[in-house]
């Protein structure tokens, strides 16, 4: 980062400049180096020089990941979400119809600090309300990996298990965050699924010079999931892929049955953006 800017690194040779009005907050956490800045897409936060959301957009970028994963799983009671600091999706759970929502993310500092600097997702009132358990959000501090190996062996189980991770980094294999994309994480999470059950992650972007993350959850999903269902946001530049255990015939067409219905009413994603979204690109479709 140079004073002013961010420089984003997109794929070999290629960098999005994002240039900083003013920096609200900048410093190391124990596990990331975050940036919160007014941008000209609203206040916006950043982790190791990586965009993660926007005032402007977030929106859409939350609903791409949620509202299928709402719709798909055949009930709305619990819910847990790894990752994705500034609690828009446990919101979203809640709205939905979730009495339970866990949330857990090991880095108690970047949650506080989203928390104290967004105008999106938790307030800190909100957050400490959650820290305490106090209402149907529970924070839990703490490594996600560790947290669904301790839950299979707990009775309860969720509706949907949500993964909100910065982006996975194959170009380097010891990169703690890997695990939490991987085969084994998925058939863990599978593992603590309710029946009608419903994982999802934030899978990659589908243009062709970024696709090599997506591709592999592609083919990481398909091992371990009977059903998968793709969701490519028409107004974002992510892709998110959805597993159930069992088989289903035609999850789009089960989630726009279920759209009008849905607890949660969202603003961006109606009958046909879930139509058009639901086929991967062509290359990920063929990447073995």
């Amino acid at each position: 980062m140079t004073a002013g800017q961010i420089h984003e690194p997109l794929a070999p040779g290629l960098t999005r400049v994002w240039e900083l009005e003013k920096i609200v907050w900048e410093g190391d956490t124990p596990f990331q180096h975050v940036v919160i800045a007014q941008t000209e897409q609203g206040v916006s936060l950043f982790s190791d020089n990586d965009r993660q959301s926007t005032e402007f957009s977030q929106l859409v970028y939350h609903e791409a990941l949620m509202v299928p994963a709402l719709l798909l799983a055949d009930q709305v009671r619990s819910v847990l979400v790894i990752g994705s600091s500034e609690g828009v999706v446990c919101q979203m759970a809640v709205a939905a119809g979730a009495t339970k929502v866990d949330h857990v993310d090991i880095d108690e500092q970047a949650v506080k600090l989203c928390a104290e600097h967004l105008p999106y997702g938790y307030t800190l009132d909100e957050l400490a309300e959650a820290e305490r358990g106090e209402g149907p959000v529970r924070v839990h501090y703490t490594d996600g990996f560790g947290y669904l190996a301790e839950a299979a062996g707990r009775p309860e189980r969720y509706d949907i298990v949500l993964v909100d991770l910065p982006d996975e980094r194959p170009d380097d294999p010891e990169a703690q965050i890997n695990r939490l994309y991987g085969a084994d994480f998925l058939r863990q999470c599978k593992a603590v699924l309710a029946p009608g059950g419903v994982v999802v992650n934030q899978s990659g972007c589908p243009t062709l010079w970024r696709n090599e993350t997506l591709a592999t959850s592609w083919r990481r999903f398909n091992e371990v999931f009977e059903t998968v269902a793709y969701y490519g946001s028409d107004e974002h530049e992510w892709a998110y892929l959805f597993g159930r255990a069992d088989q289903v015939a035609d999850p789009t067409e089960l989630m726009v049955s279920r759209l009008a219905a849905c607890g949660y009413r969202p603003v961006s994603i109606d009958a046909a953006a879930l139509r058009a979204g639901a086929t991967p690109p062509y290359h990920v479709r063929h990447s073995g």
